[in-house]
C-alpha cells in the first residue's frame, strides 16, 4: 500500500516552508515517506496517500500558488484525506482566535467545502523585515508587528503527530 504522504506549500519568505518541512518531518519520524514541495512543482497526486496544503496568509488571501492548487486538484484532493494550513498571524494568543475565525479565503469556501479536509488550523507566522518591501514595512509598522518569530513549533509538531496517528 503507498505511504507517501505530501505536504505542499505557498510561501513568500520561506516561513512557511519550513512549517511545511517541519511536518514533514514528523510525519517520516512516525514512519512515513514524505515529499515536501512547492504548490506550484506539483503536477499530480496519484502517488499520495494523503496530502496537506500550507499557504502563507496575507490579508485575508493565501499566496496564488495554493489557491490555485486546490482548484487544479479539487477532485483527486476530494479523494484522499486532506489537512490543510495557514500561516501569518504574528500575536502571541491563540492563532485561531487572533485571526476571528479565518481559516482560509472565503472566495475558495466552495471548493474547500468539496474537498471535504480532515482539519483546517491557522498557525502563527514569522515576519522577516529584512526579506520585506517598503510597502509591507509600512503596514507592519503601521499595524504594530514587530519582525519576529511567532511560530509556535509545539503546537505545529502536536498537529503533525494527530496526523500521522489518523493516518496509522
Amino acid at each position: 500500500m503507498n505511504n507517501k504522504v505530501l505536504v505542499a506549500y505557498a510561501s513568500k519568505y520561506g516561513s512557511t516552508r519550513e512549517i511545511a518541512e517541519k511536518i514533514a518531518q514528523i510525519l517520516a519520524q512516525s514512519g512515513f515517506e514524505t515529499e515536501t514541495l512547492a504548490a506550484e512543482r506539483v503536477s499530480g497526486l496519484a502517488d499520495y496517500k494523503a496530502v496537506i496544503l500550507g499557504s502563507a496568509a496575507y490579508i485575508g488571501n493565501w499566496r496564488a500558488p495554493a489557491a490555485k492548487f486546490v482548484r487544479k486538484f479539487e477532485q483527486e484532493l476530494a479523494r484522499v484525506p486532506v489537512w490543510i494550513f495557514s500561516s501569518g498571524p504574528l500575536g502571541s494568543g491563540d492563532a485561531m482566535e487572533e485571526m476571528k475565525g479565518w481559516k482560509y479565503p472565503k472566495s475558495l469556501e466552495p471548493v474547500i467545502s468539496r474537498i471535504n479536509p480532515r482539519d483546517i488550523t491557522v498557525f502563527h507566522g514569522r515576519a522577516n523585515f529584512e526579506k520585506m518591501n517598503v510597502l509591507e514595512r509600512w503596514m507592519m509598522q503601521r499595524l504594530k508587528q514587530s519582525g519576529s518569530d511567532a511560530r509556535r513549533w509545539d503546537l505545529i509538531e502536536e498537529w503533525a503527530k494527530g496526523i500521522a496517528g489518523v493516518l496509522k
